[in-house]
């Protein structure tokens, strides 16, 4: 089979720089990359798109081995009808690793056409780190990363207004520009940058909150050879993803006209207020997604598809989104019509999501997707969930680390890792259950102020040991009673 290039398929045409994007992993190249492939094919937009590495280890070397361009497989059901949609994305025209050219990164804050700044750098992406410093090649966080090249572009077009960018954050944080933009005015304070930039930071550059709903399981590794019997080329960057799409964007008519969706059939809302979509989207799809991961590894499945067609597991994960359901002030009927579409979803047969492929940085996905339920719940009923609690318990095992002698797929920050490493050199279930839920540096506050909620994971953390998942979620279920 040929090689996957532009001169092998004849696109080495390249379109302009007019987007920049923090992130090359599976789901910005299945939805962003997708969203303005498909401007440039349906409307002419003619936006090539940079992409950025963002953390040391990263994949641009792979997606510049293939000249940027990849496959998309989107598999599902529509309408009782198997569906299956192949789409060659060609708009990824330049990747750059900062930690190695990172005089080629600076250059990007110079190109003329760029308007656009996309990023999902996980939930743990948007964060303040004091010593970065504007010196760094490159700095530590990525909103340092992202000031240093806007002052870069500052300087190059002497602050003409004309050349601000529009700023579209794709991490799940609640208000994840207004966020992204305070970190980039404290740095701008902290390195002491003068008022010009500040004012251009804030009046020429504009910066619209996101919500984005795609389930992306990335690289199908188990079926590649099926993949790959569809194409007369070799792609090592396939990427596989549902057909559903919502990207939601905070924008009023001046972000419509600068993005066209309007004139495509994307599901592309941009919206005066995100909020209702992101409340009922993060709370029961990425919140179950998020809390059916450590319990269900542990119990020894593999995949989303797997879970919820368990007997157990399944059952599990549907009163995990029940549990959810009853902290959503919404109509119950739209928050009903929403779980089941979700839980068809997780069922589309097409779609192998590697539970392993979700664990990534899953103590900071708990704390924004799951906890507020959790929370909630007790707020509510002045009781703890049952299953959501259970899910907290099966979070603090799973980054033990090993299962029955097996390693477990941790992925997280240093510190967390190390943190857990340190726990779990203790047996003493209560310390262990004590020392997580007060880890302000978590949960950004004190969880043993719960009441009942120390006993609880202690609870489960006993029976999770000694008796599995299943059984162990039994003997929880009669002794918290």
């Amino acid at each position: 089979m040929k090689k996957l290039n532009r001169i092998n398929t004849g696109l080495e045409k390249l379109q302009p720089i007019k987007v920049v994007q923090f992130g090359e992993g599976n789901f910005l190249r299945a939805f962003v990359d997708y969203a303005f492939d498909k401007l440039n094919k349906e409307v002419d937009f003619n936006a090539g798109i940079a992409v950025v590495q963002p953390l040391k280890d990263g994949m641009v070397n792979m997606i510049n081995d293939q000249d940027g361009l990849y496959t998309l497989f989107m598999n599902g059901i529509k309408k009782g009808e198997k569906i299956q949609d192949i789409v060659l994305i060609n708009n990824i025209v330049k990747t750059i690793n900062p930690y190695t050219e990172f005089a080629n990164y600076l250059a990007l804050a110079k190109e003329e056409e760029l308007q656009f700044i996309v990023s999902n750098t996980t939930e743990a992406g948007i964060e303040f780190i004091e010593s970065d410093t504007p010196d760094m090649q490159p700095p530590v966080s990525f909103p340092a990363k992202l000031t240093v090249l806007l002052y870069e572009r500052f300087k190059h077009f002497n602050g003409d207004a004309s050349k601000g960018v529009t700023v579209i954050p794709c991490e799940l944080i609640d208000y994840n520009s207004e966020t992204l933009k305070k970190y980039i005015l404290q740095y701008v304070d902290l390195w002491k940058l003068e008022d010009a930039f500040k004012t251009w930071v804030s009046d020429a550059c504009t910066y619209h909150s996101t919500l984005v709903d795609r389930i992306v399981p990335g690289y199908p590794r188990a079926e590649i050879e099926e993949y790959n019997n569809k194409l007369d080329y070799e792609d090592n960057l396939i990427v596989a993803a549902e057909p559903f799409f919502l990207w939601a964007i905070e924008g009023g008519d001046d972000l419509k006209a600068k993005l066209p969706f309007h004139k495509t059939d994307l599901n592309v809302k941009i919206v005066d207020d995100i909020r209702p979509f992101k409340m009922i989207k993060v709370r029961i799809l990425n919140g179950a997604h998020t809390a059916m991961v450590p319990f269900s590894l542990l119990h020894g499945n593999k995949l989303v598809m797997e879970t919820v067609n368990g007997d157990f597991t399944g059952k599990f994960v549907n009163s995990v989104i029940s549990e959810i359901s009853e902290t959503l002030d919404m109509d119950k009927n739209e928050i009903t019509a929403y779980s089941e579409e979700v839980m068809d979803r997780f069922k589309n047969p097409f779609i192998k999501h590697a539970l392993s492929d979700i664990a990534l940085n899953s103590v900071s996905k708990f704390k924004v997707r799951v906890l507020p339920s959790l929370l909630g719940y007790y707020k509510a009923n002045k009781k703890l969930p049952v299953n959501l609690t259970f899910s907290l318990a099966s979070l603090i095992r799973f980054y033990k680390g090993t299962w029955n002698g097996q390693n477990l797929p941790v992925k997280d920050g240093e510190d967390i890792v190390l943190f857990f490493e340190g726990l779990w050199k203790s047996d003493d279930y209560e310390k262990i259950a004590r020392l997580t839920l007060q880890n302000k540096s978590f949960w950004d506050e004190d969880l043993t102020e719960i009441p009942g909620l120390t006993r609880a994971i202690t609870i489960a953390l006993e029976e999770i040991d000694s008796n599995g998942i299943e059984a162990g979620f039994a003997k929880f279920q009669e002794r918290i009673k």
